[in-house]
C-alpha cells in the first residue's frame, strides 16, 4: 500500500509542478509581447513596464489565449500599428518559446 501512496504522491506533486511552470511560462511569454508590442507602439521605457504588466494581467479575462491577442490587436492598432491577427498570433509563438527557453535556463 505504501508503494501505490509514493506513486500517488509523486504524481500529485508532478502535477502541480506542471501547473505551476504552465503559468510561469505563460505570464513570462505575456511580459515579452507586452514588451514586443510596446517596441512597435513606441513606448517609453517607463510605459514599456506598465504595458507589459497590463498585457499579463489582460490574460486573467478568461481562458486560453484570445484575451491577450485581442488586446494586443487593438492597442497595436488603435497606435496606428499596420499589424495582423496573424502577425500577433506569430509572435504569441515566437514569444512562447522564447519564455520556455529562458525558464529552462533558470532551472
Amino acid at each position: 500500500m505504501t508503494n501505490f501512496n509514493d506513486r500517488e504522491r509523486a504524481e500529485e506533486a508532478k502535477f502541480a509542478h506542471d501547473g505551476e511552470m504552465h503559468f510561469r511560462i505563460t505570464a513570462r511569454r505575456n511580459r515579452l509581447l507586452g514588451q514586443w508590442a510596446a517596441e512597435k507602439m513606441g513606448l517609453s521605457a517607463v510605459e514599456t513596464e506598465g504595458y507589459a504588466k497590463a498585457v499579463v494581467q489582460a490574460d486573467f479575462e478568461e481562458s486560453g489565449d484570445e484575451d491577450v491577442i485581442r488586446k494586443l490587436l487593438g492597442d497595436l492598432v488603435s497606435a496606428g500599428v499596420d499589424i495582423s491577427d496573424a502577425d500577433v498570433r506569430a509572435a504569441l509563438e515566437a514569444k512562447t518559446v522564447e519564455a520556455k527557453r529562458a525558464l529552462m535556463g533558470e532551472a
